[in-house]
């Protein structure tokens, strides 16, 4: 199969681990398990010592009962029945896109948003049909415009809410009106949900499985949960055909999840009420620091997220973005994703759900840089 390089995961992977102020992480501030077990109440000995005395078979293969009962907590309508588990949510997407589409499907996907949701449809082959998110519309679908992308016979629809990398939310008004033109098309409509919950208003922020029959929602451990290193995901649907393909498809290359992995998950769900008010704490303060900043720098300006961990940060230099955020990462330490790795140029990412005094350092660095370049113009 021949696929487009993955441009945000090949840019982490070559300049993550030596970064001094790394803010292009877009998982809220991870959590060791010692301070899981603190947010549980969990006792860690018991948990351990029952752990450990279990063979380390493939487990559940379907998922762990009291893994599959927290996720259905997230949710209105799902059970454990509707739900397949997957390695990340990387992991759900792709699953999605391997059981579900073939050479010549029509998909209609949206663009700025996670490359997985463009790139793999295309390598498969489909008859890929971008629909653009412009500022001008806060980042949000046109409904008009995806009605005539849409069109009748259309396999598939991708959206992503809370948007990456804009942090644009969209509101169940707007969600509802998607999946009538999904319903209207005879479309499955996939919604990449990995930053759900991370609201910066107090208000229920509905999921796509919930609102449509055909909607296929994902998620993971990673973001929100602040447990990127269980590599756990889930892909979430009623629709029974999803659901027989994911599950027919899922013994070819996947078989089941980690044991462990969904042990220490069922811990985080059940702690779910702790954790989200953890990670909204950090989101919402951490925002407030990037718009501090973003107000102080004359030529710099974004639209606000509304939600999720990433801002999309546009700037006014005679430079493109790699070579911005190369010469930056080498200059300074800070460390953002180049706004072309979304096909964005003049923008870079922040993921600004950091530690709180790396996201403050990591900016003071970014505004270093553009006193640097200010300098240089005036030579």
């Amino acid at each position: 199969m021949n696929i487009k390089p993955f441009k945000v995961e090949e840019w982490m992977n070559a300049y993550e681990t030596g970064a001094r102020y790394n803010i292009a992480e877009t998982c809220v501030d991870s959590i060791s398990l010692d301070e899981l077990w603190a947010l549980s109440g969990v006792d860690k000995q018991a948990f351990w010592e029952e752990v450990c005395a279990r063979r380390m078979t493939y487990g559940y293969i379907e998922g762990h009962p009291d893994f599959l009962r927290g996720i259905c907590g997230l949710y209105r309508t799902v059970k454990p029945e509707n739900i397949v588990t997957t390695h990340g949510a990387a992991g759900a997407n792709h699953h999605v896109f391997y059981s579900l589409v073939e050479p010549g499907d029509r998909v209609v996907s949206v663009m700025p948003s996670y490359q997985q949701l463009y790139s793999i449809p295309e390598a498969y082959q489909a008859e890929l049909q971008i629909l653009p998110l412009r500022e001008e519309n806060g980042y949000l679908p046109d409904p008009d415009e995806l009605r005539r992308l849409a069109v009748p016979g259309t396999r598939l629809i991708c959206i992503n809410n809370p948007n990456n990398p804009t942090g644009a939310l969209m509101d169940e008004a707007l969600l509802r009106q998607i999946a009538d033109i999904a319903r209207e098309a005879g479309s499955y409509l996939l919604c990449d949900e990995v930053y759900r919950h991370l609201t910066q208003e107090d208000v229920w922020s509905p999921s796509i499985a919930d609102l449509y029959e055909k909607g296929i929602s994902v998620s993971s451990m990673s973001k929100v949960f602040s447990l990127a290193g269980l590599r756990l995901g889930w892909i979430a649907s009623h629709d029974e055909d999803v659901l027989r393909a994911c599950l027919s498809h899922r013994d070819y290359n996947h078989i089941s999840c980690g044991m462990l992995d969904e042990r220490i998950a069922a811990v985080a769900l059940g702690a779910r009420d702790a954790l989200l008010a953890r990670s909204r704490r950090i989101v919402r303060e951490n925002l407030q620091i990037l718009d501090d900043w973003v107000q102080g720098e004359p030529r710099i300006h974004y639209s606000k997220p509304r939600a999720g961990t990433t801002a999309l940060v546009f700037y006014d230099y005679d430079l493109e973005s790699y070579a911005f955020c190369e010469r930056m990462y080498h200059a300074t330490g800070a460390f953002v994703t180049p706004g072309d790795c979304f096909e964005m140029p003049r923008s870079f990412r922040v993921g600004y759900a950091s530690d709180q005094e790396e996201l403050r350092q990591g900016l003071a660095a970014v505004s270093a840089f553009l006193r640097q370049l200010e300098k240089e113009e005036r030579a």
